[in-house]
């Protein structure tokens, strides 16, 4: 994917320049209210980023004139209509529109924020003292290597010009006369460096917080200090979507810049805690203190992470702690160092197909990691057929998530109360219920005190386990599937806990079975759970969205089920996904109550969107990825595109910067973007009608991406002849079958590049793109007495759409393989043969290998591919997993594949030689 980055916006390190227009850019994760404080929705806290970007000047620099935003800076992001380009320029391009319109924002903002460490003259009347160092100076030469750029000129500025064609401000280095390493403040308040202080803000608004990282004399003989920035939970791009999390917590950040002196108010406690402990373990051991800070956050990528240990020295004074628990003390069984694993055992919530799960497994095999799908789960029943029919391996179960989470801590309990584990807080509701076996069994089937003529069930065996409703009863709860003896299969019923009082050996003989072979997870057991909850209230598709409460949405209650099941299971590692208007319904609330929860959770975090044409597939798909990882772990990083891919819709403004791409001007030789004849070219021919689940391929494969798409289970590149490959069978190679009008148009459609509706007779196409009847043309109508055109083509979109009944071409790309296979509003229809594009097809977009094969009636299977991650995605974010299982990570937030990733040969290759370095 060609697509760019501002350079700055990647480039993190802690040797950050002091402030620059980059920096305004970064703070696009926070919204137009957090830029400007008239604006703000919250009148009680100031959004970090407002000193973030302050300061290029002293705050007594008033010959800069203060720069309004556009009015058109929000121009992008309100465009309804699509537009295509390549990545490399439209991304690059819708960049530099955002930098833009930020950085006004942000500059117009900034002049009031220079002055909001306010200097407090009224101190100054009341003890008639001015701010001062004390002490004697650092030794210049010292100084001189410890902040070089303060001392390259005599000018009290050196000027770098901004990148920014927006304003005529330029960002410089205050040059210092002398370096001091304490200062006094109100003729009382000594200040260290490295001391943590509140720092004055506007009337009426909390402190800032910040670490003194230096004290220094400009050369005109102000006095400043370089502040290092904490951040309120409010101050991030979680904002105010949590409530719950303790508000002394604060992050610290790496962003910097210089104030005048008089604006410290404060010296104050901020407790250093290590994070390697659960929260409650964490809660109680943290000492007395202003705030606690566990965390660095970082702008870019909208990352949480465990601070590293040259952040987290603290003040040299006894007056501000610099307390790191001991975590030898604090261990918490959830989150501490496991032993290595002969595998790595993932969940797949929500799993649909199996696609995420797939993918995730092919890209940590490849790195040379055992990872695979123990347990999936979701509602729908023919997913769930294709799940058990593609990964026998896999525990698959056909019920709710909610119901799920309810069902494992059922399990808990059932397994504490077999001594199976020990489990001081499980709610022992079942030991009365389940003891003294030797009673209940001596009882079972004693018809003595039965009334005559009622017939006795004696229990078989158990079969199995669901908590719901199974009946249809209204009555739900704990149930076990029960084989009656002397009865058939067919007889098989589930009953409720509460009604088998004199089964408890066969309860206990079926849970210690379950418990040996991990029937479900415990606490402990996931290492990595994966999953897309659904989110119907934010589709465009529905009208009653509610944009004030998210979360109160019924639709949108997965999300929470989602992170429940994370708190409840502490997995390793966390991976969700979900659609980009994720980030763009009510200003992205849901993307950042996801952040949020699983940083109140712990985890470590980082939110990016990828393309899945960046990836290999002849189609853009961009979706969202968060990443979790427990304290103790690395948190994976997101893998760089390899192909360059066409460019369609519209990237949420405030989150661009989200985008996983290179940064602008990094060269960089991407692979050539994918088409459609690329993917599919080597298929057979079918007809409308074709009702075969499988059929020969009849030709060797023609692209590459058709040689990889085709290897079996086990195969390589290199293991396979084009000539076995070609005798194999293709699956699920068959379309929709369209009704007799509908075939009828599609014969009709002309087969050239970019033909639809409007290529019927009796359509004219306006100037302004809209259709409109042709008077002098009769309509023509079909056999059944319906019109060749619907009016629902000529109608869709207000008459300015070309999708109804469009035909795609050879070189072309599709915007998103979608879940249903009618061609009345989108182009779906085969380049040269007169039908939509089969499963088959529409798997090869979403990368599916051939070998995986699709379950249930017809659209079914379409729906199972349409709501599919796609696989190459996936299957590059294993990778990325696995080297942050294996420790092969670095601090950056992004990394790049091997090359011609996914070649197995020499990824395989390439494994074995780090491994056995």
């Amino acid at each position: 994917m060609a697509s760019k980055r501002n350079a700055s916006v990647a480039n993190y390190s802690a040797k950050k320049p002091r402030r620059s227009k980059d920096e305004a850019l970064q703070n696009g994760l926070l919204s137009e209210e957090t830029a400007t404080p008239s604006k703000t929705s919250r009148p009680q806290r100031i959004r970090r980023t407002k000193n973030v970007v302050e300061d290029e000047s002293p705050a007594s620099d008033s010959s800069v004139e203060e720069i309004q935003p556009p009015e058109d800076a929000d121009e992008s992001q309100n465009e309804s209509k699509e537009k295509i380009s390549t990545a490399s320029k439209s991304l690059r391009s819708q960049g530099t529109r955002m930098k833009e319109a930020v950085d006004e924002k942000i500059f117009a903002s900034s002049k009031k924020l220079k002055n909001s460490p306010q200097k407090r003259t009224e101190n100054l009347d009341n003890d008639g003292s001015e701010p001062r160092f004390l002490g004697e100076p650092i030794p210049e030469a010292e100084a001189r290597q410890r902040w070089p750029e303060r001392y390259q000129s005599k000018k009290s500025k050196i000027v770098y010009k901004s990148n920014s064609s927006t304003t005529d401000e330029d960002d410089g280095a205050i040059q210092a006369r002398r370096h001091y390493t304490q200062a006094e403040i109100d003729g009382c308040n000594v200040f260290n460096l490295e001391d943590d202080a509140h720092v004055q803000a506007e009337e009426g608004k909390p402190c800032y917080i910040c670490k003194i990282v230096e004290f220094f004399e400009a050369i005109d003989g102000e006095t400043y200090y370089t502040a290092q920035w904490y951040y309120r939970l409010v101050d991030t791009v979680i904002q105010d979507s949590i409530t719950s999390i303790e508000d002394r917590r604060v992050f610290f950040s790496e962003i910097k810049n210089d104030n005048p002196l008089d604006s410290l108010v404060e010296k104050i406690q901020i407790a250093r805690i290590s994070p390697n402990v659960d929260v409650g373990t964490k809660m109680a051991s943290i000492p007395k203190c202003d705030y606690y800070c566990d965390m660095l956050y970082l702008l870019p990528y909208s990352t949480f992470v465990v601070a590293p240990e040259n952040t987290r020295t603290g003040s040299e004074s006894c007056s501000t702690i610099s307390c790191q628990i001991d975590e030898s003390n604090c261990a918490c069984e959830s989150f501490t160092m496991q032993s290595p694993k002969t595998e790595v055992a993932v969940l797949d919530l929500y799993a649909g197909c199996g696609a995420m799960s797939t993918g995730l497994c092919l890209g940590g095999n490849m790195a040379g990691l055992n990872m695979v799908t123990k347990w999936a789960v979701d509602i729908n029943k023919y997913a769930c057929d294709c799940l058990e029919l593609n990964h026998p391996e896999t525990k698959v179960r056909n019920e709710s998530v909610d119901d799920y989470l309810c069902l494992l801590k059922e399990w808990e309990k059932l397994c504490a109360s077999f001594s199976l584990i020990s489990n001081s807080s499980t709610n022992e509701q079942y030991y009365d219920f389940l003891e003294d076996d030797g009673d209940n069994e001596a009882n079972e089937g004693d018809s003595d005190d039965d009334e005559e003529g009622d017939e006795v069930f004696e229990v078989d065996c158990i079969l199995g386990i669901c908590y719901g409703d199974p009946n249809e009863s209204q009555q739900s709860g704990l149930y076990f599937k029960i084989h009656w003896k002397g009865y058939g299969e067919s007889e098989d019923t589930w009953e409720p806990i509460s009604g088998l009082g004199n089964c408890s050996k066969h309860i206990k003989e079926f849970v210690v079975n379950g418990f040996k072979h991990k029937l479900l997870p415990l606490p402990g057991d996931v290492d990595v759970v994966c999953g897309g909850p659904p989110c119907q209230g934010i589709s465009g598709f529905n009208r009653f969205r509610n944009k004030m409460n998210p979360l109160g949405d019924p639709k949108n209650k997965q999300l929470l089920v989602y992170m429940d099941v994370v708190e409840y299971l502490k997995p390793r590692f966390v991976l969700m996904e979900n659609v980009v208007d994720l980030l763009k319904f009510s200003d992205g609330f849901l993307g950042r109550y996801a952040l949020g929860r699983l940083v109140q959770m712990n985890y470590q975090v980082r939110m990016g969107m990828l393309a899945a044409g960046s990836f290999g597939l002849p189609q853009f798909r961009m979706r969202v990825f968060v990443w979790g990882a427990c304290p103790s772990e690395s948190l994976p990083q997101y893998p760089l595109p390899m192909h360059d891919v066409v460019y369609r819709g519209v990237i949420p403004h405030e989150f661009e910067i989200n985008t996983v791409a290179y940064d602008e001007g990094h060269k960089v030789q991407l692979e050539k973007k994918l088409f459609l004849e690329d993917a599919i070219s080597d298929l057979p021919a079918v007809n409308n009608d074709e009702e075969r689940d499988q059929m020969p391929y009849r030709s060797v494969p023609k692209t590459d991406f058709q040689h990889f798409i085709r290897l079996g289970r086990k195969e390589t590149l290199f293991s396979c002849s084009d000539m076995e490959a070609s005798k194999r069978m293709v699956y699920d190679h068959r379309p929709l079958k369209l009704n007799d009008d509908d075939y009828a148009r599609v014969c009709r459609i002309p087969k050239k590049k970019g033909a639809n509706f409007r290529d019927l007779p009796g359509v004219i196409v306006r100037p302004d793109n809209k259709v409109e009847w042709d008077t002098t043309v009769e309509r023509e109508m079909l056999p059944s007495g319906k019109p060749l055109v619907p009016d629902y083509a000529m109608t869709f979109v207000g008459g300015s759409s070309s999708k109804p009944f469009g035909r795609l071409w050879w070189d072309e790309t599709v915007p998103t393989v979608v879940t249903r296979a009618q061609p009345h509003n989108q182009v779906i229809l085969h380049p040269q043969q007169d039908r939509v594009l089969t499963v088959r097809e529409n798997a090869r977009l979403q990368g599916f290998p051939d070998y995986y094969r699709l379950s249930g009636p017809i659209k079914e299977r379409y729906i199972q591919v349409g709501n599919a991650v796609a696989i190459p995605v996936a299957r590059a974010l294993g990778y990325a997993l696995a080297l942050a299982c294996r420790g092969s990570t670095d601090d950056k937030p992004v990394f790049t594949l091997p090359a011609k990733f996914p070649n197995i040969d020499s990824i395989s290759s390439s494994t074995s030689e780090d491994l056995n370095s």
